[in-house]
């Protein structure tokens, strides 16, 4: 068997678990992979309002009230905002935090993205989804899910 035809069959049975998962797991999931990405966009061209450019419109108005509350926990317990201690302005966490992602380089920043976009689907699944899991099925959403309707 040829790697090619290994590596489509490995990924198709990802793509099977990800249509498996209950609708609010996809949602959290998808939130992830759109949160991180506005993040990683936002990074070189930062804007007045950070919290409501990186949680867009397509995201329920709960869901993004519950997140701009969660986002300064979330980046602060990642340690990315850690020079920020003292700041309490969740706009001002923020844009601390991204000041970090500017100073990091290519690789180290995007794996740094990575595991943001599975700790935000985490939270926003109320724990219910597994760090392997996330892993896997944030890769196969962002490559078949985000990628394809952003082409």
């Amino acid at each position: 068997m040829r790697l090619r035809s290994f590596l489509n069959i490995i990924w198709n049975k990802i793509k099977s678990l990800f249509n498996g998962i209950s609708p609010e797991m996809k949602t959290a999931i998808k939130i992830g992979v759109v949160i991180t990405e506005n993040i990683k966009n936002f990074v070189d061209s930062p804007v007045a309002d950070v919290l409501t450019a990186l949680i867009t419109g397509n995201i329920d108005d709960e869901i993004k009230n519950w997140l701009k509350a969660k986002l300064r926990i979330i980046l602060t317990e990642l340690k990315l905002a850690d020079g920020c201690r003292s700041l309490t302005d969740p706009q001002e966490i923020t844009k601390c935090a991204i000041k970090v992602l500017q100073d990091l380089g290519g690789d180290t920043r995007n794996a740094f993205l990575h595991n943001l976009a599975i700790f935000i689907a985490q939270t926003a699944a109320n724990g219910h989804l597994i760090w392997g899991d996330g892993i896997l099925l944030l890769e196969w959403c962002y490559k078949n899910e985000y990628k394809a309707i952003a082409s």
